[in-house]
């Protein structure tokens, strides 16, 4: 059974030629081929014992953040998260919750995606927020299809170079069939949008301008004149956030004239977790709810006038017609959206604010006396917030390695992303960081020439 295929050759050829294809090779070319055909080499068979003694060496190589002093962030943050929030998550009702077929039948399920809907809609200053998607990446690509859907005599799209760049790469692969004249909006010397270069690119054939604030550089947008312009030319403003307690102390996007607000809220109850899982966000204006992907959980009241809930809105395949559908998505983070309704239920508008308050002082502290240093300066002039980038002396990959070595994580070299940003080294602090910390870190920089 292990060598079972349901397609014969025949069935395969009659497939590619459908696609207009003349072998499997034209599908696969866009996977590295070193990713294919891997040749694994596997030791003998082992005993149990043999095998929890070498993962458990395995897992000893791993030091968390907690044991570090971490300046990390570029789409991943760490916040401090009440015990209580997983306590709550961790229980048995909502760990194996799961998309309800029967949802009316399924009270607690519909209430805890109402209640975390409701988070993100005041977070974000929209009037709608959907019952969560994959992660930052995949809830921006569908922010663009829904705008895209909404707009559908124009074909232009005009994305800030400042977006989170894995975010770009996955939307480049969404948008890989779609007749779309794609434009990139570059930075000026503040770190921000040029203005100039988005009033000369957008036209009237402009569906969408897609921006990011804070964005990746962690410099602070101007929505509020972006937004002008974009609805100036009769384009949708879409803002991805990738942390949303930065909105607790900024205005929300919705007040700064968003028309959809994408990103991750994976800081909102889940720890980095190296890497995943993650969480993404969707809201909108009052006018675009039938766009939106997803589903969506309402309030009323039953015949006898008691509170229920409801699935207001399901836009996936299976639910309808497909050609009617607006998404293939097909289920969400349901487990870790129930973590960020209750965390955001613990900490409370204020605690978010005074988390987020700390964060940017710590970064304004950090970068002021970072930047003192010989060989060391802050590139872009525009206001931050809790992310910053430092140019330093040497390549920020260097740095990276060898303060690895001394327990610190210095921050993410941009490099990793970008061409002629060798030295530059991205760098975030939130309520974790300490003040020992930084200076550590600042102690570091001093040593490095």
């Amino acid at each position: 059974m292990g060598r079972y295929s349901p397609h014969t050759d025949s069935t395969r050829q009659e497939m590619l030629a459908e696609l207009g294809l003349e072998n499997i090779e034209q599908l696969l070319r866009t996977i590295p081929k070193s990713l294919r055909n891997v040749e694994y080499k596997l030791d003998r068979g082992k005993t149990e014992l043999e095998v929890r003694q070498r993962i458990q060496e395995l897992a000893d190589q791993n030091r968390h953040l907690d044991q570090a002093s971490a300046f990390l962030g570029a789409g991943c943050y760490r916040h401090y998260v009440p015990a209580a929030v997983w306590a709550i998550a961790g229980r048995g009702e909502f760990t194996t919750s799961y998309t309800p077929y029967q949802p009316e039948v399924s009270q607690g399920t519909l209430q805890t995606v109402f209640e975390f809907q409701t988070g993100i809609a005041r977070l974000t200053g929209m009037p709608v927020a959907n019952a969560s998607l994959y992660d930052g990446a995949s809830a921006a690509a569908e922010a663009v299809l829904m705008a895209l859907r909404l707009q559908k005599k124009r074909s232009q799209l005009l994305v800030a170079g400042t977006l989170h760049p894995e975010y770009k790469e996955l939307l480049d692969t969404y948008l890989a069939g779609l007749d779309i004249n794609l434009g990139t909006l570059n930075a000026d010397l503040s770190g921000q949008i040029d203005q100039d270069s988005l009033q000369e690119q957008i036209g009237d054939d402009c569906a969408a301008v897609v921006i990011q604030s804070p964005n990746f550089w962690g410099n602070v947008e101007e929505v509020e004149a972006i937004a002008k312009t974009v609805h100036d030319a009769g384009a949708l403003l879409i803002v991805v956030v990738t942390d949303p307690t930065t909105m607790t102390v900024l205005k929300t996007p919705g007040e700064q004239g968003a028309d959809i607000v994408a990103g991750e809220a994976q800081c909102l109850g889940t720890p980095p977790a190296f890497g995943g899982p993650h969480l993404g966000i969707l809201a909108a204006r009052q006018e675009h709810v039938r766009q939106i992907p997803g589903r969506l959980v309402s309030l009323t009241t039953d015949n006898r006038g008691q509170t229920v809930y409801t699935l207001t809105l399901q836009t996936r395949e299976q639910h309808i017609r497909r050609a009617k559908a607006t998404s293939n998505i097909c289920t969400n983070q349901s487990l870790m959206a129930t973590a960020a309704a209750i965390y955001m239920g613990l900490v409370g508008p204020h605690g978010m604010r005074q988390m987020a308050n700390t964060s940017l002082n710590h970064a304004h502290q950090l970068a002021s006396r970072l930047s003192q240093l010989p060989g060391y300066k802050l590139p872009y002039t525009g206001p931050f917030f809790h992310e910053f980038v430092l140019r330093c002396p040497v390549p920020a990959q260097e740095m990276v390695q060898r303060a690895t070595q001394m327990g610190i994580y210095p921050g993410v070299a941009l490099s990793n992303w970008y061409d002629g940003m060798d030295n530059d080294l991205l760098i975030c602090t939130t309520e974790l960081n300490t003040p020992a910390q930084m200076d550590r870190l600042v102690e570091f920089c001093a040593g490095i020439s």
